[in-house]
């Protein structure tokens, strides 16, 4: 899935080149790329398909050649993720009515990728297996509050690559909530990556939103055929804006859950990027060349431009020099980053 526009990770992610398409690490590679190259050890190349905006057609064809057209899905307009895995699972069952599917966000950040594909096959055997609908939870590492989480009994087993059935989905909390998930133990992230037969979640859809199923999934004939196009563009103009675990998780009761032991992150902040990148000796976070920092710590400075940047005496700051902006930002008002964008545009 890769059609979100990454507003939290201004100036660098913009509505016209969000940052799935973007090398946010520094290494040369785009978040989406490294994500494609994460699966090809699991999925044949031809078999991977990319849900996007059609918006960004030309940036995945661009930033991922080997694809063919077929291979990138559009959708005329953004209605969360419940419309478009549904467009996806109903081509993939009017090709293959028993294939699997792997369900994987573009822009999230996957250390450990050898854990990552032992993982993800334990979830392709239970679900082919058991016909179920599975998740997989990060073993959390700090109340977060800006995750949901994935509640299971609280006997169950918890190492790395159990499976378990999910108890309930839990919003994100506050501080409060969040400290006493990781105090009971049996609470994990919910990483947004799913696992399920194709006609699994068809089926699940036809009973916990039928809406969606009768646009999407009730007829195939169109599927892989020169009206598919017009066909989906019609289905996503008439259907609702809602996330699949709204529309399906939160309501089948064949959910499961594979704790996993990777190392996650959804990238949703620039703070969450320095918890996964080398820091120097005063804890400060830098991606690009040229970054010169003196009497300053915990910090991330990013730059994407030829320009020199020195810092001196900041603490527990934001940074990102792009072509066009330079932002500075104190790290406790990254929640309000949104807002102070908003209010600069408007002026």
């Amino acid at each position: 899935m890769a059609g979100g526009i990454g507003s939290r990770f201004w100036p660098l992610s913009v509505p016209e080149k969000p940052k799935q398409f973007l090398d946010i690490l520094g290494i040369g590679k785009t978040l989406i790329q490294m994500t494609y190259e994460r699966l090809l050890p699991l999925v044949k190349a031809e078999n991977i398909y990319i849900l996007t905006n059609e918006s960004y057609a030309s940036l995945v064809q661009e930033q991922l050649p080997n694809l063919t057209a077929g291979q990138i899905l559009t959708e005329p307009q953004r209605k969360n993720t419940a419309p478009c895995i549904a467009y996806a699972a109903a081509k993939i069952v009017a090709i293959n009515p028993q294939a699997n599917m792997i369900v994987c966000p573009s822009d999230h950040l996957i250390m450990k990728e050898d854990r990552f594909h032992a993982i993800i096959q334990t979830a392709i055997s239970d679900s082919e297996q058991t016909d179920s609908i599975v998740t997989i939870g990060i073993n959390p590492t700090k109340a977060h509050t800006g995750y949901g989480y994935i509640e299971i009994d609280s006997k169950a087993e918890r190492s790395a690559g159990s499976v378990s059935d999910v108890q309930q989905f839990r919003e994100k909390p506050d501080l409060a909530t969040a400290e006493s998930f990781i105090n009971a133990g049996n609470f994990f992230w919910n990483s947004g990556i799913f696992i399920w037969k194709a006609s699994t979640v068809i089926g699940a859809l036809k009973n916990h939103q039928t809406d969606i199923y009768d646009l999407f999934c009730s007829d195939l004939s169109a599927y892989n055929t020169p009206e598919e196009q017009a066909f989906v563009n019609d289905a996503f103009n008439k259907t609702q804006d809602i996330s699949i675990d709204y529309a399906v998780l939160e309501k089948a009761s064949n959910v499961k859950v594979v704790v996993s032991d990777f190392d996650w992150s959804d990238l949703g902040t620039w703070g969450s990027l320095s918890e996964h990148i080398e820091l120097d000796n005063a804890n400060n976070a830098l991606i690009g060349e040229n970054i010169h920092v003196f009497g300053a710590s915990n910090n991330l400075i990013s730059s994407k431009t030829n320009r020199k940047v020195l810092v001196n005496g900041l603490e527990d700051f934001i940074v990102v020099d792009s072509e066009d902006v330079l932002m500075i930002l104190s790290k406790k008002d990254e929640q309000d980053l949104k807002h102070y964008v908003a209010k600069m545009e408007s002026k």
